[in-house]
Parts: C-alpha cells; structure tokens; sequence
C-alpha cells in the first residue's frame, strides 16, 4: 500500500510541476511576444498584450505541487515503519 502512495505522490507532484513550469513556459515561447508576466499596457493604459497562460494558473499548479509534497511527507511522519516478517534480529553464530 505504501509503494503505491509513494509512486502516486511522486507522480502527481512531479506531474504538477512539469505542467506549471515547463509546459506553461513553453506555451509562452511559442505564443511569442511578450514574455513578461504582466499585462503590457501604453501611455494611455490600454493593455496591448498579456501573456498566454496566467501567472496565477502557473503559480496554483507549482503550490498545489509542493502541498502535494507536504502532505506526503506528513503521511510518512505519522505511519509507523513497517518490518518485514523475515527480518527479526537472530543470534550470530560465527564466534
């Protein structure tokens, strides 16, 4: 049960943090021009361009990533450590 909730927060935070950098960023790049991450405005405060993706959705996605993280990390500090049945201490015998 735990490999399975070990893969799937790795998954799903790796997942989120590739999808709010790298692909929101390359969405960006290939819409062009401009790459700031405010609305450009002129003198008389028309916005003339904003960017593609929205800063929030980019920042939400890279945030929802790491409570991924978070909350996986309090999972594994509140389930105890699990010893395998084979594993129990046995006396050595090479004296």
């Amino acid at each position: 049960m735990t490999d399975t909730i070990d893969k799937l927060a790795m998954y799903l935070s790796g997942g989120l943090l590739l999808l709010g950098v790298v692909v929101t960023g390359l969405i960006e790049t290939l819409a062009g021009q401009p790459y700031g991450a405010a609305p450009q405005t002129n003198e008389a405060g028309e916005v003339i361009a904003s960017p593609a993706v929205d800063p929030n959705i980019r920042t939400a996605l890279v945030v929802a990533a790491l409570l991924v993280l978070l909350l996986y990390a309090i999972y594994k500090l509140a389930t105890p450590i699990e010893e395998e049945a084979g594993t129990a201490a046995t006396p050595s015998t090479s004296d």
